[in-house]
């Protein structure tokens, strides 16, 4: 079976799933380029919990964990499937890691999860198993958290950590826009891009110290974890392919990383720089 990559994305705001624009055809592109997978585990930045929980839902419900939007994006459905097995073996992986996971068969699909998805895979019928991110535990954790999914890739599964590459939505009121982009996006994200290019482990972790405008592009960082979640998933000689989908409403960059690497180094994979 083919190893599969393990993907980041930005999924912006909820009205991409009604107006796709750029990501929507990147998605597209990117899913057409993929071996189609068997399942998908998806690391969302709106599923938060103080440690990691894996939902194990046979039929995942769509939740609208948003408020003030047009009706049409309330009618959307994602209506994947779940596996309660994968959660299982996801759920075990992370005990493995000793990272003391739980299962909780209740939890649906958020909006970080199904808008992506159904951009990228819009018949829905490819089982999805979510994952929570822990944002008190910051990106050392969920390198480790990824790195404990690794094998996944090997089985057919699709690792997606699904966030924002920078996400200050208290610039909405600056007056940014696509015709006024935020100062510290173009610096953040050009950051991020050279150290995955370089493999650079230990600065990445290390961003908000070392990231260019780090606290003005994540206030708080729950939706940059997830690129930990698919760096770790990777293994330390992954490829990242940095995919450009623009940036939304001057602020939001909506890049999507492709990260392409073996899975047999992924156990021993360092927390510092190659």
């Amino acid at each position: 079976m083919t190893t599969l990559p393990s993907l980041y994305i930005s999924h912006g705001s909820p009205m991409t799933a009604l107006h796709p624009g750029l990501t929507g055809a990147r998605l597209a592109e990117l899913a057409a380029a993929l071996p189609r997978p068997k399942a998908i585990v998806m690391a969302s930045a709106h599923w938060l919990s103080r440690k990691p929980l894996v939902g194990s839902a046979a039929i995942p419900e769509t939740i609208h964990d948003f408020g003030g939007f047009p009706a049409a994006l309330y009618q959307l459905r994602y209506p994947a499937p779940g596996s309660p097995a994968l959660a299982e073996r996801v759920a075990q992986l992370l005990d493995q890691a000793k990272l003391a996971a739980g299962t909780d068969p209740t939890r649906g699909l958020d909006h970080g999860a199904w808008v992506p998805l159904r951009l990228l895979y819009p018949d829905a019928d490819i089982p999805v198993v979510p994952v929570s991110i822990q944002p008190e535990l910051g990106p050392a954790h969920h390198y480790a958290l990824g790195q404990a999914l690794a094998p996944l890739r090997d089985e057919g599964v699709l690792v997606i950590g699904s966030g924002s590459i920078t996400h200050n939505l208290h610039d909405l009121r600056a007056g940014y826009s696509d015709e006024r982009q935020a100062p510290y996006v173009k610096p953040f994200i050009d950051w991020i891009e050279q150290k995955l290019a370089a493999g650079d482990i230990e600065a990445l972790l290390d961003y908000r110290r070392q990231a260019p405008f780090a606290e003005r592009a994540h206030p708080t960082d729950e939706h940059l974890l997830p690129l930990f979640v698919a760096l770790g998933a990777a293994g330390a000689s992954a490829r990242a392919q940095r995919i450009d989908a623009g940036i939304d409403m001057g602020l939001l960059a909506m890049d999507i990383y492709r990260f392409d690497g073996r899975t047999s180094d992924s156990s021993t994979a360092p927390l510092t720089a190659r």
